[in-house]
């Protein structure tokens, strides 16, 4: 009601005074909740909602416009470059492709928390997929089963030992991150390596 009646009637009463006081003052609000839906289950007043509801400024979520991704994305990698003392020339294009792709629950919150650890887990010059939180990168290995399309008849270490070879590819054969994607420890994947004949000088270690 206190602040209705300042909405409305544009003066107050001062704890401890007596004397009404005229104020003159422009209101910005704003809420993630449906107040529509409020004002019928009776958990807002409806004189409040009206009153606060003159000119209404409908900002989207993050997921229905995916435009506004790569220039926040370029904002916050340069943010938070500069906080980390890390000298980045951007984000690869796959990376950013997986950016657009996710639908984003926490909206931008949740976007500068992701650049904030990919600058941070960043070892090369742009950040790259591996760099991302698991519920991102995930994407990256559904889409279209990660580019691979295994014939029929092809064994389970055919597929294991080119699933190692591509995401090897993808970390620029950094060991430490593959061995992250894959789900298993480093000595694992040294193991695998040389089970199939892949433990060479092009694998750049970690």
């Amino acid at each position: 009601m206190k602040l209705l009646r300042v909405l409305q009637e544009k003066e107050f009463d001062p704890v401890g005074s007596a004397r009404t006081i005229k104020v003159d003052i422009r209101v910005i609000a704003a809420t993630n909740r449906d107040l529509e839906k409020d004002v019928k289950d009776g958990r807002f007043r409806e004189d409040l909602y009206y009153r606060l509801n003159v000119v209404p400024i409908v900002m989207p979520p993050l997921r229905e416009r995916k435009e506004d991704i790569s220039p926040l994305t370029d904002y916050f990698l340069a943010l938070y470059g500069e906080k980390n003392r890390k000298s980045l020339k951007g984000i690869s294009g796959k990376a950013l492709d997986l950016l657009v792709r996710y639908d984003w629950p926490g909206n931008i919150r949740e976007l500068e928390n992701c650049i904030e650890r990919a600058v941070i887990m960043a070892r090369e010059e742009v950040i790259v997929p591996a760099d991302f939180p698991p519920q991102i990168q995930v994407l990256s290995r559904e889409e279209g089963t990660n580019g691979f399309n295994f014939p029929s008849g092809i064994s389970l270490e055919e597929m294991e030992r080119a699933l190692i070879v591509k995401t090897l590819a993808e970390t620029d054969g950094n060991r430490t991150r593959a061995s992250e994607i894959l789900g298993i420890n480093r000595r694992t994947l040294q193991n695998k390596l040389k089970q199939y004949g892949l433990n060479t000088p092009s694998t750049r270690p970690a």
